[in-house]
């Protein structure tokens, strides 16, 4: 007995030694299951493991049974193996031919004894011991398996443990690398291309889709997705379809993760969203929300029975998290650029509106001399003199010429019908919205002081929001390596009433000595890249304003310009 029970602990000493090792759960059991048939006087066995997804035994490892013996599944209570599972107990058959449960696996077994392997009190896997003879196992075997199986289910628990570990680590680095990525990415079809194929990747799924969906009109449509080289892309739907017979629509409806076992069911019974592949079995779905609107739904599908765990829901849940943010700031990006091209091209107009009105005023004066001399040259002929037809054809034409010179400078004028009051934080803050994604590719902190009361200004929202886009993006121009805009509010009181001024401060490398002095100038810029026209644009709509724009400082540490406006008046 001392012999046996020395021999036990060495055994119980290797099999909790397996934990420490470089192999994984399922080498473990294999070099497990091999210990023990040493023990004991056994010529077959196995190891079987509960499926949580399909609710099955499935063996994971065996020794002297046939090949296909892995192939098949036992239901809990199944079998003298299923029993002991269900029962959380050992079980000893001494001879199998008098015992019901017993399923055949080999045709020469006698006698069977089962240990379950619990974990918490809750039965896992069984390990399954086989033998020739009748009753060549006794109650002291399956005691000292029982011990075993303690052990046992101890160790994989530490392996299971540390493949959870790895798994997740795995996974947190390829999120950590796709938000890297994201950041990287400003076209939304390739974040969308990138966000499936890293879903794909991370539930070593068969599909992963994102669908896009209209919530005034109720209907999905297909963005991207990634699948498997089998699989065939003319099985997903492309066309719109309607939200009411959408799997899809639910994880919009509930506003959480939900999970569909068994697409091949009722479940995907007249699911018009269901790709028409045979092989996909279950699905995971997550809604993307931006700005709390829903945007879309982030699902992966799976080629095989899948009970999804809340890890991997709370995993694909931060995976739509990162969509809808990626989602955001791509539209966020196009909202910028479509800005910085309505900027240029309002620079491009005004600047022809400003030319077309130096012209017209140019050709007004020596116009009005040319009327004044004509009208003094005496010229009345006679009514049969064909001069006298010529000089009402030239005195037409002048008044012509003054009719569209005047009408081109008071086209070129601001009209103060287009004024009306705002409030000045309103203007400003809807502006520092669009730049929001603009300053954070470029690297710039924003630093807004909201004013202390409210300041009411009488003006044309676009030209003043035009102006504040134009200080904003040059301060960003002139940080290329980041650095930090202050935008600050403050009153005084001017030489007609009192006043509000706006300051743009930057911190980076300053406007140099030789052009500061001519900054406002038409076709004067400090960039190769620049048109010059920005800052005198500026300039004149202030001043359209009854307002000032200026370059209140400037060095090698930054630059600041202000803009003051008149307060309207009460």
């Amino acid at each position: 007995m001392e012999a046996i029970a020395a021999r036990d602990l060495e055994v119980l000493y290797r099999i909790a030694a397996l934990a420490s090792g470089d192999g994984d759960a399922r080498t473990a059991g294999e070099s497990l299951l091999i210990e023990l048939m040493r023990v004991f006087p056994a010529e077959s066995g196995s190891l079987s493991l509960l499926n949580p997804h399909t609710g099955y035994l499935e063996i994971v490892a065996q020794h002297g049974l046939p090949p296909d013996t892995g192939d098949f599944a036992l239901k809990l209570g199944q079998g003298v193996t299923g029993w002991a599972t269900l029962h959380a107990k050992p079980l000893l058959v001494p001879d199998v031919s008098a015992d019901r449960r017993y399923i055949a696996a080999r045709a020469a077994v006698r006698c069977e004894m089962s240990a379950p392997l619990l974990y918490e009190g809750q039965a896992v896997g069984c390990i399954n011991l086989d033998a020739d003879r009748a009753h060549a196992f006794a109650e002291t075997d399956l005691q000292r398996l029982a011990r075993f199986a303690t052990e046992a289910s101890r160790t994989l628990h530490r392996l299971w443990q540390l493949e959870r570990l790895q798994g997740e680590s795995a996974q947190l680095e390829t999120l950590v690398e796709l938000g890297h990525s994201l950041v990287a990415r400003l076209e939304e079809s390739d974040l969308l291309t990138t966000l499936t194929r890293s879903g794909r990747g991370l539930f070593d799924a068969r599909l992963c889709t994102l669908h896009a969906c209209d919530p005034a009109q109720k209907t999905f449509e297909l963005q991207a997705w990634s699948s498997e080289l089998s699989f065939a892309d003319a099985a997903l739907r492309r066309d719109p379809f309607a939200a009411e017979h959408s799997m899809l629509a639910t994880a919009l409806r509930v506003n959480r993760v939900v999970e569909f076992q068994d697409l091949t069911g009722t479940a995907g019974h007249g699911a018009v969203d269901l790709p028409a592949d045979a092989e996909l079995c279950s699905m995971l779905a997550a809604p993307l929300l931006v700005d709390g609107a829903p945007a879309g739904v982030l699902a992966v599908y799976t080629n095989r029975p899948h009970r999804f765990s809340d890890a991997q829901k709370r995993l694909l849940a931060a995976l739509a998290s990162f969509a809808a943010v990626a989602l955001h700031n791509a539209r966020l990006y196009a909202r910028v650029f479509q800005s910085e091209e309505s900027l240029r091209k309002n620079q491009t107009l005004t600047t022809l509106g400003l030319l077309a009105a130096e012209i017209a005023h140019e050709i007004r004066n020596p116009l009005t001399v040319i009327k004044l001399l004509h009208g003094a040259l005496g010229t009345d002929f006679a009514p049969d003199d064909p001069r006298r037809r010529d000089v009402q054809v030239i005195t037409e034409k002048i008044e012509q010429l003054e009719g569209i010179v005047a009408r081109v400078l008071s086209f070129a004028r601001t009209p103060a019908v287009l004024h009306s009051r705002w409030p000045l934080a309103g203007v400003l803050e809807d502006t520092l919205h669009l730049l929001r994604a603009k300053l954070g590719q470029s690297g710039v902190q924003l630093r807004y002081t909201p004013p202390t009361r409210k300041f009411t200004v009488e003006v044309n929202k676009g030209q003043l929001q035009q102006v504040f886009l134009n200080l904003a993006l040059n301060s960003v121009q002139a940080m290329p390596h980041g650095g930090t805009l202050s935008v600050a509010c403050t009153e005084s009181a001017g030489a007609a009433g009192p006043v509000v001024h706006v300051d743009f401060t930057d911190t980076g490398h300053g406007i140099p000595e030789d052009i500061r002095p001519r900054i406002f100038e038409s076709f004067l810029s400090g960039r190769s890249d620049g048109t010059g026209l920005g800052l005198g644009i500026a300039q004149r709509i202030v001043k359209d304003h009854h307002g000032e724009l200026v370059l209140l400082a400037t060095s090698a540490e930054g630059t600041t310009m202000r803009i003051t406006l008149p307060l309207a008046r009460a």
